[in-house]
């Protein structure tokens, strides 16, 4: 059983030919909202991923944009514990996605800010915790003290980038990061190897979009090349990634099938546009994993030597 405790935000989807530049504006040609919010596209993608019973612990506002948040939510099968916020805003988010499945973020947190230590219940009968940073630091290091004294693993999923400090990392049993994430918290000129060493978090997975993703399981490294798809929209493939991985773990895998149906799942996430509404289900991960035989020892020497990977 897992708990995702984190943010659900209505997003604001404006598709153009190209994302602007500071200070430019680009005739947008279509407009659409989509239930999002990382938190909630994870907990949606670890009830997806089928096996796995999937809870989440959020805050929204009594507005119109709570509705479809919540029902998106628990149409996948989550089960929901609420914070209720009278005076804050349902979390926003708002996206333009350029015709090359590229996207530009802002968010409005608002009542995602609300939820602190507090509003945890109790973990008893979670493996897992899964978090992201779309909510304050100091409910997400009360989350995973609380998740670590009850004995469930913590995951962390460190986005958006923000500097996190070793008393934060120490509590951590999984980092998940993208490329530019990695940076962040071990600097810029860090390799993906040297900022994998750098982290004294047991396990490390760096998602490398349309490269795949590497991890650092101890001191054993593995990479996962990403399958072949068309991409349409590439909003909320890695929070994709970040639920069925854990849902995987969860339902007993091990690390490198576990990358394998995460990356199979944000592979199909960026065929269709939105956010949760693009995350696959447990049938269509499958039928992918048959069609995309296992990779070839050419695609993954490549990704390990990007990577700086010893041998």
């Amino acid at each position: 059983m897992i708990l995702v405790a984190g943010s659900a935000n209505l997003d604001f989807v404006v598709r153009a030919p190209h994302i602007p530049a500071p200070g430019e504006t680009v005739l947008g040609h279509a407009f659409t909202t989509f239930p999002g919010g990382k938190g909630a596209n994870q907990a949606v993608a670890a009830a997806r991923a089928g096996g796995a019973s999937a809870q989440m612990l959020l805050a929204l506002g009594e507005d119109a944009f709570a509705v479809p948040l919540e029902a998106s939510l628990t149409g996948a099968g989550v089960l929901l514990h609420i914070v209720r916020c009278a005076d804050l805003a349902t979390g926003t988010a708002f996206i333009c996605v350029s015709d090359a499945a590229e996207n530009a973020i802002t968010v409005a947190p608002g009542a995602n800010n609300a939820l602190e230590g507090r509003h945890l219940p109790a973990m008893g009968g979670f493996s897992h915790l899964l978090m992201q940073l779309e909510t304050p630091l100091a409910t997400v290091a009360a989350y995973a003290r609380a998740a670590r004294a009850a004995g469930s693993k913590v995951v962390l999923n460190a986005a958006p980038a923000r500097q996190l400090d070793a008393g934060l990392l120490d509590l951590l049993d999984i980092l998940v990061v993208n490329q530019g994430e990695l940076a962040s918290i071990c600097g810029n000129s860090a390799s993906i190897a040297e900022g994998l060493q750098r982290l004294k978090v047991p396990v490390v997975v760096v998602t490398l979009g349309e490269r795949g993703c590497c991890a650092r399981v101890g001191e054993h490294y593995l990479v996962q090349p990403a399958f072949a798809v068309q991409p349409v929209d590439t909003t909320g493939a890695g929070d994709t990634f970040c639920g069925v991985l854990v849902a995987a773990l969860d339902q007993g895998a091990d690390m490198a099938h576990a990358l394998r149906q995460a990356s199979a799942a944000s592979a199909l996430a960026c065929t269709r546009a939105g956010a949760q509404s693009s995350i696959p289900d447990t049938t269509a991960v499958a039928a992918l994993l048959q069609q995309q035989p296992r990779s070839d020892i050419g695609a993954l020497e490549a990704l390990r030597s990007f990577c700086a990977l010893p041998p």
